[in-house]
């Protein structure tokens, strides 16, 4: 019997209904007005530390909507912005500068809804509200960093070629390494061996022969910038998800620029906090032969550098570097059999043959793991930019028991285990590539990402209530069940955009949920005087509701597959608020083909099909 709905289409249409209403509904629970609050070394809040904040906020009678201690980071709820305002100020002048406070906004989901993973949808910058900042990397550091790397390459493969040398000298200025050969004619193997190491180097001799000059070629330089800026992006974006700021937006701009946008985070201090935290290792042997004495009154060694350890001791250690940060893949945070804690270091095969060269000949010496940050100084460039200042400290210094090999290694001396963790943390987070400096930064309000808010829903509201009247008074009962349809449809989208992990919703994806409405009913429209067309040649009604229908479904899909394309293309190529509006316009094409071709047959058929009318309400 014609217009008789089969079983599997009853099971999709409820089902996909039930599924998207569920993650829909976690919109429903606007965020709270929050204060983060994390100790600013990697430490933890203590429990006191709770109890003496909250007595202090309810002496000065701010109202606390609910607190939390969670993996050594206080939470604090609020009712609105101006408690969480004078929240901020009461906590910074009872904590002082041992603890980072940061505006935010805390999502409010149902427990229930948490633990089958239902969030509210992502909000963009322009919505939300957050900072936003252009960072500048510094692509001589990597071009330096670079050629340390290949300076310690250098002596390993000459070494382990048997070929005999002086020095292996880097020359940053000249953006160049020198070979002091013993032979001329080593000079001829050494040449032929590194080519095959390293196709980007173009080499040079002195007259003798005895002296051997490595450069980097433009190409290969390229390739060096490029790698940085590309890494950088990564670890950055791997930084700020692992510390849970909600759809972050990290993106190349030009040759050495990147835009970072964290959404939600309304000051500067736990960004600045997140992006500063360039940590990472160096490896380097300790220099026991040179004075110490004369060091400290200035005369240092050519080939050493004065360093401090966490105790305070000084300390020589050689320019070489033996391993970077560059060659970790893992680390981990634990205790070694004394409980004392420690972080174990995973490495890969170009850093483990790196460290297993580096540490044959040292056995019985000592080897030092400097911790490196770079901080933004006092000094500022001609631009106005902050001059980054390299801190290093020695964390740890160890007599090497026998030649390290392997994947992994263990190195102790931290002060704690918070410590520990936060260091593997950072390790696992990566160390940028590059230094970056902050070149701009701005604070877009909450207020202001509510305004857009307020006004995005009213764009939406009015033009479904246009739509839905103009359906009901052309269309008639199908009309009605075009209404249905199009709020069904609408529940399918945000449904769809609090499931998809990378989907954003922005200013403009709010104008691509406007452009939705309208064009959720053209299928309708489209089936509606179909099916007009057939009665009017005499068919009867259920012929009338079945060709419409099946011939309608052609003229549907070719004009949505190309707007479908266009919203592709533009997801692709776009940029930031592109990429938003083109996510909104596909979903919302692909769930206005649902609910017109599939659920308004549905409901069509279940009112009016298989039953002998004489006539429809279209």
């Amino acid at each position: 019997m014609l217009n008789q709905n089969p079983w599997w289409r009853y099971m999709l249409v409820v089902g996909m209904l039930l599924l998207t209403l569920v993650y829909a509904l976690p919109n429903l629970y606007p965020a709270d007005p929050a204060l983060n609050i994390s100790a600013s070394r990697g430490g933890s809040v203590a429990e006191e530390t709770h109890q003496q904040l909250v007595t202090a906020l309810a002496a000065d009678g701010i109202s606390l909507k609910t607190s939390a201690l969670v993996n050594g980071q206080l939470l604090l709820r609020f009712h609105d912005t101006e408690a969480q305002l004078q929240a901020r100020e009461r906590v910074a002048a009872t904590l002082g500068s041992n603890y980072v406070t940061a505006l935010n906004l805390a999502p409010a989901t149902p427990s229930w809804l948490a633990a089958i993973g239902a969030t509210p949808m992502k909000l963009g910058l322009d919505l939300r509200g957050g900072v936003h900042f252009l960072l500048a990397v510094d692509m001589q550091a990597a071009l330096e960093k670079n050629l340390n790397d290949l300076t310690a390459l250098v002596r390993m493969e000459l070494r382990q070629a048997d070929i005999r040398y002086r020095s292996v000298q880097t020359d940053l200025k000249q953006q160049q390494v020198t070979i002091m050969l013993r032979q001329a004619n080593d000079a001829t193997a050494a040449e032929a061996l590194l080519k095959k190491t390293d196709a980007g180097l173009e080499f040079s001799r002195s007259s003798d022969g005895l002296v051997l000059q490595l450069n980097l070629s433009e190409l290969r330089q390229k390739e060096i910038r490029e790698y940085a800026l590309a890494q950088n992006i990564t670890i950055l974006r791997n930084r700020i998800n692992g510390i849970g700021v909600a759809e972050p937006l990290v993106q190349r701009q030009g040759a050495d620029r990147i835009i970072v946008q964290l959404p939600g985070v309304q000051d500067t201090a736990q960004a600045k906090e997140i992006l500063g935290a360039t940590a990472s290792l160096e490896f380097r042997l300790v220099d026991t032969e040179s004075d110490l004495a004369a060091a400290l009154a200035g005369r240092l060694p050519a080939h050493a550098e004065l360093y401090q350890s966490r105790d305070g001791r000084p300390l020589l250690l050689e320019k070489r570097v033996m391993l970077t940060g560059d060659h970790i893949t893992g680390a981990s945070a634990g205790y070694d059999d004394s409980g004392r804690p420690q972080v174990t270091i995973m490495l890969d095969a170009p850093g483990s043959s790196l460290l297993s060269a580096g540490t044959k000949d040292a056995v019985g010496r000592r080897m030092a793991s400097v911790f490196i940050e770079y901080q933004a100084g006092s000094e500022r460039a001609a631009d106005g930019t902050p001059i980054l200042v390299k801190q290093q400290e020695v964390i740890n210094d160890a007599t090497i028991q026998s030649r390290l090999g392997g994947r992994s290694f263990q190195i102790t001396g931290l002060s704690s285990s918070a410590e520990a963790q936060n260091l593997a943390s950072l390790l696992r987070a990566g160390a940028l590539i590059a230094p970056i400096q902050i070149i701009e930064e701005r604070t877009i309000g909450p207020s202001l990402g509510q305004e857009n808010i307020n006004l995005g829903m009213q764009a939406i509201q009015w033009g479904m209530l246009a739509v839905l009247v103009f359906m009901a008074v052309y269309y008639k009962g199908f009309g009605l069940v075009a209404n249905v349809a199009l709020l069904a449809n609408v529940v399918l989208l945000i449904g769809l955009m609090s499931m998809l992990p990378g989907a954003t919703l922005t200013l403009p994806g709010m104008a691509g949920i406007v452009l939705t409405v309208g064009m959720a009913v053209d299928a309708n429209v489209l089936i509606f005087e179909r099916i007009r067309e057939e009665l009017a040649e005499g068919r009867s009604v259920q012929q009338a509701i079945h060709q419409g229908y099946d011939r309608a479904f052609a003229t549907i899909a070719d004009s949505n597959i190309t707007t479908l394309l266009v919203a592709l293309i533009l997801f692709g190529i776009g940029t930031g608020p592109i990429k938003g509006f083109a996510v909104t316009l596909a979903l919302g094409i692909l769930t206005s083909i649902f609910t017109a071709v599939i659920g308004t047959r549905l409901l069509v058929n279940v009112i009016w099909g298989g039953r002998r009318v004489q006539s429809l309400p279209i």
